[in-house]
């Protein structure tokens, strides 16, 4: 898995490519605390280019969801597609995360928010 990150204004978009499994789905919650620990207030996890998911990196969806609900922080999830969609969709966790079907619309919701 590999984790990119870039900025739109205020929003931080973190592009993820690859697999999401027990193997490095923990990169990603470092990467969000590390966040956090900066006061960053808006957030893009960008899908498009994960392949895979576990139910790990579910687990590491859930967490970082429900800890930046906690904080009162924004967080879209966007370009969910395939086996990924799937998994959330069996996982019945798509009325849960804050889902966008584009980047655009993301960032669209997050600057009408602000």
């Amino acid at each position: 898995m590999e984790l990119k990150i870039r900025k739109n204004k205020d929003i931080y978009i973190v592009d993820i490519s690859g697999e999401m499994d027990l193997y490095n789905s923990y990169k990603l919650k470092e990467l969000i605390a590390k966040m956090l620990e900066r006061q960053i207030q808006c957030i893009v996890l960008n899908l498009e280019e994960v392949e895979y998911i576990d139910s790990s990196g579910i687990g590491a969806l859930i967490y970082i969801c429900s800890t930046l609900k906690k904080k009162n922080l924004k967080l879209y999830i966007t370009n969910i597609h395939g086996s990924v969609k799937k998994v959330i969709e069996l996982t019945k966790l798509m009325g849960f995360f804050p889902i966008t079907n584009s980047l655009e619309e993301a960032l669209q919701k997050l600057a009408d928010s602000q």
